[in-house]
């Protein structure tokens, strides 16, 4: 029986990207589904008093400069830190809401992650967003108007008062069964409960 992780992101963190490059490295290699959970970053934060690694200096040029790279050469996957970070990425969330259980899902997903953590493109900005969706074969015009409908509004606030009530306080973080995984650098756990 496959095992389900439970993986609760936004795109606008590196470490959910980074975490997002492994979850598909295991995948491929392990019996395992993964269940995306669409969040809003910014509202975890607030409803937990938790704070970006970036807004203390030191710690966030070390981030960025050391050990983001170094997972990445780990993991063996391209990173480029966004020279737009921090993106807005409130209509991204809301559009992977929108997608979540639809068959361009996975297309959406990968061309956003792309755009932000490998071509450094602002995807706080609609006509960016608008370009890399249709350079993805994707309907832009449709998933962009999707953003502005209540229901999907609602459920990205439910989505991320549901991370709050499970103990998220940052992404990614990941659940199998109710171990709780946070941060990407927690991967090897994950991997050992997968064996």
């Amino acid at each position: 029986m496959a095992t389900t992780i439970d993986f609760y992101f936004d795109f606008g963190s590196p470490t959910a990207y980074l975490a997002y490059k492994r979850l598909q490295q295991l995948q491929a290699e392990y019996s395992c589904t993964i269940e995306y959970r669409p969040i809003l970053l910014g509202g975890l934060f607030k409803a937990t008093g938790n704070t970006s690694p970036v807004a203390i200096p030191a710690k966030g040029n070390y981030m960025l400069a050391h050990d983001l790279p170094r997972f990445a050469a780990l993991y063996q996957v391209p990173l480029k830190i966004n020279p737009h970070f921090p993106i807005n990425t409130l209509n991204l969330m809301r559009a992977a809401t929108a997608a979540l259980g639809q068959d361009y899902f996975d297309t959406y997903i990968n061309a956003v992650y792309d755009a932000v953590w490998v071509n450094g493109e602002n995807m706080g900005e609609l006509d960016v967003v608008a370009k890399v969706l249709s350079d993805a074969g994707l309907d832009a015009e449709k998933i962009i108007s999707g953003t502005q409908n209540p229901e999907v509004k609602a459920a990205l606030i439910s989505n991320t008062e549901a991370a709050v009530a499970r103990g998220c306080f940052g992404a990614p973080t990941m659940f199998i069964g109710d171990d709780m995984f946070f941060g990407q650098d927690r991967m090897q756990f994950i991997e050992m409960s997968l064996q």
